[in-house]
């Protein structure tokens, strides 16, 4: 199969292009580098050095790949930045994904996967873990930006037939995460600490996150492909950890008995999530396997070996 992943040179989607290159999938690549590594994309794929807000670019990558699947993972993901810049966040996360459904169209994609954020669209949920079906009601641009493309599947799928899948991940972590990027406070803190300085916890400490490692992400990505699982599903744990939790399991992995410093809270930031994610276990047979001590750790050798190297 001809696989195109946007976003490729990322955390995730580069996890998920090694995957589909180890089921011997042939595999673009699709990044701007902006966020994203060269050195990420796996050895066996192809790569366009392009961004998915250039409309004829978009158009080269898809007419002389053809992909038969395509994996959007591409995005502008700095929640804070969405707020402050929401016409910047609307470009790149909605018209950058519109420009990716047409071709898809365009050249007859089987089925589009979509990475939207369950950490974001739903808001402050009314129930927790909260499901696919809780009312929609985003406190940040970003979150507003991934549930617009989300309803842009919906309707490319009626006029076009578009076959679609929209995995809305919790917070994703695991090897591989950037430490100085704009999202993914695990590698954040473990960079800092492996670093000797202190991480800065927003607010209280208090506010909850459903943390999900990276394996068990792409994982469920393969696993509603080859099912052909429609519509949205939360990809998640259904387990609430604040961020105090993270910053203590962070640091007694590495061993660093410092205190955060502790900033003001942030806007458009939500308080408390976590996911119900028994749709994709009824539908498509997955479930979360790696808790989080144990992915806490996986990470936290990851970044030490890289650290020394």
């Amino acid at each position: 199969m001809r696989v195109l992943v946007t976003g490729g040179a990322g955390f995730i989607g580069s996890h998920i292009a090694t995957a589909h290159l180890a089921r011997g999938d042939e595999v673009l690549v699709i990044d701007n580098l902006h966020t994203g590594l060269r050195s990420a994309v796996p050895a066996g794929a192809g790569f366009a050095h392009a961004d998915i807000t250039d409309a004829s670019a978009m158009a080269d990558c898809f007419a002389r790949f053809r992909p038969e699947l395509v994996s959007h993972h591409a995005a502008q993901m700095d929640v804070r930045r969405s707020v402050h810049e929401p016409a910047y966040d609307t470009e790149v996360n909605v018209l950058g994904s519109v420009n990716i459904l047409r071709n898809c169209v365009e050249v007859g994609v089987g089925r589009l996967v979509f990475a939207s954020s369950g950490g974001a669209v739903y808001g402050e949920p009314v129930t927790i873990p909260t499901t696919e079906d809780s009312p929609i009601r985003p406190i940040s641009m970003y979150g507003a930006a991934k549930f617009c493309v989300e309803q842009y599947l919906a309707t490319f799928s009626r006029l076009h037939g578009l076959q679609y899948t929209i995995l809305r991940y919790a917070n994703v972590y695991g090897p591989g995460q950037r430490p100085d990027g704009e999202a993914g406070v695990v590698a954040i803190f473990a960079g800092l600490m492996l670093e000797g300085r202190q991480p800065e916890l927003f607010g209280a400490g208090d506010k909850t996150r459903d943390y999900v490692y990276i394996d068990d992400v792409v994982s469920a990505a393969l696993l509603a492909t080859d099912r052909g699982a429609t519509g949205p599903y939360n990809i998640g744990t259904g387990i609430q950890t604040s961020d105090r939790g993270v910053f203590d399991a962070v640091a007694a992995a590495i061993g660093y008995r410092g205190e955060p410093i502790i900033g003001p809270e942030r806007k458009g930031e939500v308080r408390h999530i976590a996911l119900d994610c028994r749709r994709a276990e009824r539908e498509f047979g997955w479930r979360a396997t790696t808790d989080f001590a144990s992915g806490i750790a996986a990470t936290v050798r990851h970044l030490r070996a890289a650290h020394r190297g």
